[in-house]
């Protein structure tokens, strides 16, 4: 789950981050307010999407696709000037290099008080499952060229993993600030700023803290100029004010649903709709399909409880995709069975008059009841014995080359 700039910088605030002062508006009248009410000659009018590049992003009208200015966050230095940003900003389109093409709408902006920059750094705090430890990462290169840095000189992004069990240790934040040529006041006030995040990061589930760029400012002091934070869902029930942080303009309308219904849904860019048991299989499964040359259009766990109503919510969703030009369906029954799953599969393919070509794989609780069901049906549906074997038939018969 994603959170806004502003309610980002609002989590670091209470966990003793130095953040500038800054306030949420939606109209362009908001936007005037808060730059009277700041007192700051300089401001920062910033669009509030759940992607990052916005400042190398384009605005673009939503009704004729025009360009109506380059950069989503802008820096004003009159009343003017936060006028005319604001009126360009707001209820436009913005493109990124993580929107895709087809942008956001922006419906919010974070207006900010200027900031005495002396030198822009770049840190993440990114959850390490692989060693199962948190990743902290940082480099001098702060800015809206990471992406570049990363790429090009890796060596430029040093890295320090803590055990959660032990914790952020004083000698990690010490090599870490020493490494981005930090001394005196700035060393001092970035170990105690690393140590708030940490802390945040940790007390509130957190998948992801970005923030790009941490600056040092003309007083050695440490400031977050950025803030981008993600939360592991799988901690919502301990975090009931998530829903109060929760902007569901950013998300797919069909994930919204997908989640109402109880599933697991990601849209992707390729044309194979997946339909799956269990988060594991699910991406064994995208890879699989990936390995035979085609490329997956979701990711979708029905989870290991589903019924048939659930079935057929899952496949309406799939088909919501334009791009679907076939669907893989690999069930492995443990407390799912796989005679519920093919009902739910008929049911669906019945319901949706399904077109395109429908491959299915079942194993498990109740297989032999499951694969005689779909045998006994008219359908145009084929049957597959194992997951490879599933997936070369869902590629050649989409026209790919397994």
């Amino acid at each position: 789950m994603n959170i806004h700039e502003y309610q980002g910088k609002a989590l670091l605030k209470q966990y003793g981050v130095p953040v500038l002062e800054g306030i949420h508006c939606t109209t362009v009248a908001d936007a005037l307010s808060a730059y009277d009410t700041l007192g700051s000659k300089v401001v920062a009018v910033k669009s509030q999407i759940h992607a990052g590049g916005r400042g190398k992003g384009n605005l673009l009208n939503p009704d004729n696709g025009e360009l109506v200015m380059e950069g989503g966050v802008k820096i004003a230095f009159s009343r003017e000037e936060v006028e005319s940003y604001a009126s360009n900003i707001l209820n436009n389109i913005l493109v990124t290099i993580q929107t895709g093409p087809e942008g956001k709408l922006v419906r919010n902006l974070y207006i900010e008080s200027g900031c005495d920059i002396a030198h822009e750094y770049y840190l993440a705090i990114l959850v390490d499952r692989e060693n199962k430890a948190v990743l902290i990462m940082a480099s001098t290169e702060g800015g809206m060229d990471i992406e570049h840095v990363a790429e090009t000189t890796p060596e430029k992004i040093h890295k320090i993993t803590v055990d959660p069990n032990v914790g952020l240790m004083g000698y990690q934040k010490r090599d870490l600030g020493l490494a981005l040529g930090l001394s005196g006041a700035a060393h001092k006030a970035f170990g105690k700023s690393l140590t708030s995040m940490y802390t945040m990061f940790m007390a509130n589930d957190c998948s992801m803290l970005e923030i790009n760029p941490l600056v040092r400012t003309g007083a050695d002091e440490i400031v977050a100029l950025d803030a981008k934070v993600s939360f592991d869902e799988n901690a919502e029930f301990r975090h009931k004010n998530w829903d109060d942080l929760r902007d569901l303009s950013e998300e797919e309308d069909v994930e919204i649903r997908a989640k109402e219904t109880g599933l697991s849904y990601v849209k992707l860019d390729g044309n194979i709709g997946c339909l799956v048991n269990g988060a594991g299989l699910a991406m064994a499964t995208m890879d699989v399909i990936k390995l035979y040359g085609g490329e997956p259009a979701n990711f979708l766990d029905v989870g290991g409880g589903a019924n048939e109503e659930q079935v057929k919510t899952a496949f309406s969703i799939i088909l919501e995709d334009p791009n679907v030009k076939g669907i893989l369906v690999n069930i492995f029954g443990g407390i799912m069975r796989c005679d519920i799953i093919a009902r739910g599969v008929i049911a669906a393919t019945e319901a949706l008059s399904l077109e395109v070509p429908l491959v299915v794989r079942l194993a498990g609780t109740n297989v032999d009841e499951g694969k005689a069901i779909l045998a006994a049906s008219d359908l145009n549906i084929h049957p597959a014995d194992d997951l490879a074997e599933g997936a070369q038939k869902i590629v050649k018969l989409i026209g790919g080359e397994a």
